[in-house]
């Protein structure tokens, strides 16, 4: 048996030789994080594959959309949309991280979908987004809560386990331990509302509605008459509500609304325009 003198001195001498190859041959072993790695506001732990899917399948998204993926890690959720056939962006503060995403996009042939930027997000623009994908914080989600609101309505935005405060999310999924996941299962969508807040103008009268995020209320004022606007509902840019026993459905554009409206057993059409803005 070799002395145990001699076999550290062995082992020693194979370790330096390893190093030198290393170093004369330029390679360097490719970067790998490690969970919970410290990042500018919150630390690394990437998003369940399983959940990354239920994610994706909840913003529905398709080849037509523009997927910006708020501090994108490793690049997988990014990657997964591309695969789908979307554009897709991920912005990453941690440049390693950006480096591998890039890697990984290439070795999964999706290079020219896939794109990554080094960046902070709170100096980052991604008004041209379809679709919002983020695994960050309640925090950080709250502080993003006033942009994210001011995107286009009917921008679909998906969050890893942490919600948005106050405002509601419109649909929220947990995904089963024998599916996959077993930490940060749950996937949380909201639907960006359109902005209904104020008074609208119709030939019949005035609507005042009262909004909270993706719900509102008010009144309908006609002559003398005033009735209470109830149910009000904002899945993007699509609108419904009743005033006493007619149901009020149709499409928000700006600064107008038209749809239809049932009461009696009759439909009609209806159609408003923001106050100061003329019919």
């Amino acid at each position: 048996m070799m002395p145990p003198r001699l076999v550290r001195r062995l082992s020693f001498m194979i370790c330096l030789s390893i190093a030198a190859g290393c170093a004369f041959t330029g390679y360097q072993p490719e970067y790998s994080p490690q969970y919970n790695l410290p990042g500018k506001d919150v630390v690394w732990w990437p998003t369940p594959e399983a959940l990354v899917n239920k994610m994706l399948d909840m913003a529905n998204v398709t080849p037509e959309d523009f997927v910006i993926d708020l501090g994108s890690g490793d690049g997988r959720t990014v990657i997964a949309a591309a695969k789908r056939g979307a554009r897709a962006l991920g912005i990453e503060y941690n440049p390693d991280l950006v480096e591998l995403s890039k890697r990984n996009a290439t070795k999964e042939n999706v290079g020219e979908r896939a794109q990554f930027i080094q960046a902070d997000l709170f100096e980052s623009d991604f008004s041209q987004a379809t679709v919002i994908t983020m695994f960050l914080s309640e925090t950080l989600n709250r502080k993003l809560r006033p942009r994210i609101l001011n995107l286009k309505p009917g921008t679909r935005v998906v969050s890893t386990s942490f919600t948005m405060g106050e405002w509601t999310a419109d649909e929220t999924v947990t995904v089963q331990g024998n599916e996959g996941c077993s930490t940060y299962c749950t996937a949380l969508l909201w639907i960006v509302p359109a902005k209904v807040e104020g008074k609208w103008t119709l030939l019949e009268g005035e609507f005042t509605f009262t909004q909270r995020f993706q719900t509102f209320s008010g009144t309908f004022t006609s002559g003398s008459n005033k009735g209470a606007v109830k149910n009000g509902q904002l899945r993007g840019d699509l609108i419904s509500f009743s005033i006493g026993d007619a149901s009020y459905t149709g499409r928000v554009n700006g600064d107008t609304m038209e749809g239809t409206y049932e009461s009696g057993g009759m439909t009609r059409q209806w159609k408003t325009t923001k106050a100061g803005k003329g019919l």
